[in-house]
């Protein structure tokens, strides 16, 4: 399944990695939260609370990290947020005004079974 990555390098800066996760695979997990409302840091760039996948049921978001370069979320393509330090990323939405979504938080040692995308 496509995906996009969210990686810190240079210590503390946001970048990705466009790719895919593998079917069919087990990833321990420990729970699950839906959202469909934004808490206040969400607003603004932010570093992911947590490592987690995220998978977009409804919306359209830019995603955009340091060094300014942006990538497309909408339902089908999933992400994997593992910016834990520095400024983050940002996000905005695209089409309308919703996103519903589902963050999956695995174990923190879990393999999130990513695949970088051949040039």
């Amino acid at each position: 399944m496509k995906a996009f990555k969210l990686i810190n390098i240079n210590g503390t800066d946001c970048s990705f990695i466009e790719g895919s996760i593998a079917e069919s695979v087990h990833i321990d997990g420990n729970y699950f939260i839906v959202k469909t409302d934004f808490d206040p840091y969400q607003l603004a760039a932010h570093p992911a609370p947590r490592y987690q996948f995220v998978v977009t049921l409804k919306g359209k978001l830019e995603f955009t990290v340091t060094n300014g370069t942006s990538f497309i979320i909408e339902p089908g393509i999933m992400l994997v947020a593992k910016d834990l330090e520095g400024q983050g990323h940002s996000w905005k939405i695209l089409d309308g005004n919703e996103w519903e979504r589902i963050y999956i938080v695995p174990d923190t040692d879990a393999d999130d079974f990513f695949t970088p995308r051949k040039n």
